[in-house]
């Protein structure tokens, strides 16, 4: 096991994250969620990844859950070999308004507050390693964020800090703000990253690079995607197969993103390449996330134990010099599918 760093800090970290966002909803049975984690911790997945608005779709009833589960797994594991990330909700002004705190969220000194003393109530830890902006607030001055993050470092509650799908220009204006002010600096990213969706290298590759700040991709196979179901049957089990007919706007607009006709033509090429090198498109897609430099750890996701091997596989999997340049031609002939 090569483990990394996340940015600067003292978290090594496996190069495989086990995401948990589906446990409570697509992984309704404790027992299955337990079984999935057991079988990455024995894998060597020392890195586990979840948020308080967890498990997804959305839910004012469910929110929470995915950390309760997490908890009460987290006993059965000595605290110290798990490096457990979590995120407070971004704000209300964002991409949707979340079902916590009555829709009434912000990245604030408040809200941050009560978000991590629930999340360490609901996980049963007295510490984060790492805890993360689930997305920007575009009111909130990120010098006020930063402090009550701050605050929480200083605290001995939280380890290290991170942003989530965040851009280039709040990234950086984080990272100036806490430099100026002395305040802890965002050590990772976590933003959606995979063979299908490549605009994390247009501007935010580099300045991770430059910055010493780690990526956590998130969605390496695109949601399921670049497993190939939807190309074998648009009606396959899955999230974008239930988000496609939704009432809600936002969830049909991300099924018509991830899953269309130019995603489903490159997963088509990306499907062949795998075939063509013997390698299992997930696991190939996975190794793929994970070869780059600024990456510490590519997080998965897995709603049986038996969806985990093909995903585990890619672990200290390095890809050829020729599959890499067989997806760079898929990207040339079909430049940002997802757009």
């Amino acid at each position: 096991m090569k483990y990394r760093y996340i940015g600067k800090t003292g978290l090594r970290v496996s190069p495989i994250c086990m995401g948990t966002m589906t446990f409570g909803t697509q992984t309704p049975d404790e027992k299955v969620a337990f079984a999935i984690m057991d079988k990455a911790y024995e894998a060597g997945v020392n890195f586990y990844d979840t948020a308080e608005l967890y498990p997804v779709p959305p839910s004012g009833k469910l929110a929470g859950l995915t950390e309760e589960i997490i908890g009460r797994w987290l006993k059965t594991k000595p605290r110290e070999s798990i490096i457990l990330a979590s995120k407070v909700v971004g704000a209300a002004n964002g991409w949707f308004v979340p079902p916590i705190r009555h829709g009434m969220t912000a990245c604030d000194s408040f809200h941050i507050q009560r978000a991590v003393e629930g999340s360490l109530k609901r996980l049963g830890t007295d510490y984060l390693d790492l805890y993360q902006m689930h997305w920007p607030d575009s009111v909130v001055p990120v010098e006020e964020t930063l402090k009550a993050f701050d605050r929480l470092v200083q605290s001995g509650k939280v380890r290290y800090i991170g942003t989530s799908n965040d851009t280039a220009y709040g990234t950086t204006k984080a990272l100036m703000t806490s430099e100026f002010k002395g305040y802890a600096r965002f050590e990772s990213i976590q933003n959606n990253f995979s063979l299908l969706n490549r605009r994390f290298l247009d501007e935010l590759g580099i300045l991770c690079k430059k910055e010493q700040i780690s990526l956590l991709p998130y969605s390496p196979l695109a949601g399921g995607v670049l497993s190939g179901k939807y190309n074998q049957n648009p009606h396959a089990k899955g999230r974008f197969s239930d988000y496609v007919n939704s009432p809600d706007k936002r969830q049909r607009l991300m099924a018509q993103r991830f899953m269309n006709d130019r995603t489903l033509l490159s997963t088509q090429k990306y499907l062949k390449i795998a075939q063509e090198h013997g390698l299992h498109p997930v696991t190939m897609a996975t190794a793929w996330s994970k070869q780059f430099d600024f990456v510490a750890s590519t997080i998965i996701g897995a709603t049986t134990p038996e969806q985990l091997d093909a995903t585990l596989a890619a672990m200290d999997l390095t890809l050829s010099a020729e599959v890499l340049s067989a997806c760079e031609r898929v990207h040339s002939e079909i430049l940002y599918p997802m757009g």
